[in-house]
């Protein structure tokens, strides 16, 4: 059993991961928070965690593991991992891009689009068990912030399910031009990398994949967290390396 720690931006993230099967997900607003829950007293049986992070030093959640008792790895851009990294700067790859990477890779076993809906779009391309890069844009959020910080008028809007060819109203012009608009964005990627390799999978990861699952067909829609996935992998690989 494995206890896998995502530090994001907002939060961080605790799963509890047994023969690659999530158990348990908790969220905690600071390391206090965390510091203060039970979940390692819930389970017991843990016997190894991996700390990640894109927003904050893991020194500091992995002190707390390691003071549990918890043989705890710090996931770097030097960590060994399962895939080659075909990135030219792998020294400034995100560890939950390459993580994540790891994660759609167990999950459909072969070359594959990643989309991850945050708080930005990622799209990474895996083939031949290579990462091979991707590309970053604004996510949802931050989309619908741009416009309503950099205009006098034009109200905060949130995401929606609903799908209209045109918007009716300014309220929902901007909500179809910020959906369809990240909609027609990842279509032209697909049709792209579709036209060199018609053996690809599309995966959908991220908070806001939900709203794109039904705009975007042929997509699958990640059972778990692709980057706890990746990172329970990456954990599972240093392991075995070790012995």
């Amino acid at each position: 059993m494995n206890l896998v720690v995502d530090i994001g931006n907002s939060f961080i993230k605790a799963a509890v991961v047994d023969a690659e099967q999530v158990v348990a997900m908790q969220r905690f607003a600071t390391l206090e928070e965390m510091a203060e829950a039970t979940l390692l007293e819930e389970y017991e049986s843990i016997e190894r965690a991996i700390v990640a992070s894109t927003a904050a030093d893991t020194r500091h959640v992995a002190e707390l593991l390691r003071g549990s008792g918890i043989p705890t790895l710090e996931m770097t851009q030097s960590t060994p991992v399962p895939i080659e990294n075909g990135y030219l700067t792998p020294e400034t790859l995100g560890v939950d891009r390459l993580a994540a990477a790891v994660g759609a890779m167990s999950q459909v076993g072969g070359d594959c689009v990643i989309v991850d809906f945050g708080s930005a779009i990622t799209i990474d391309l895996v083939e031949n068990g290579v990462f091979r890069g991707g590309n970053i844009s604004p996510g949802v959020a931050m989309r619908f912030r741009a416009l309503h910080d950099y205009t006098l008028r034009l109200p905060e809007c949130l995401p929606t399910d609903e799908i209209l060819e045109v918007g009716t109203s300014t309220l929902k012009a901007i909500e179809q031009g910020v959906m369809q608009g990240i909609t027609n964005e990842i279509e032209g990627y697909i049709t792209h990398f579709y036209e060199k390799n018609v053996k690809l999978s599309l995966i959908f990861t991220g908070g806001d994949a939900k709203y794109f699952v039904k705009r975007i067909k042929n997509a699958i829609f990640a059972k778990y967290d692709l980057v706890i996935c990746g990172l329970n992998r990456i954990l599972e690989y240093n392991a075995r390396t070790e012995k």
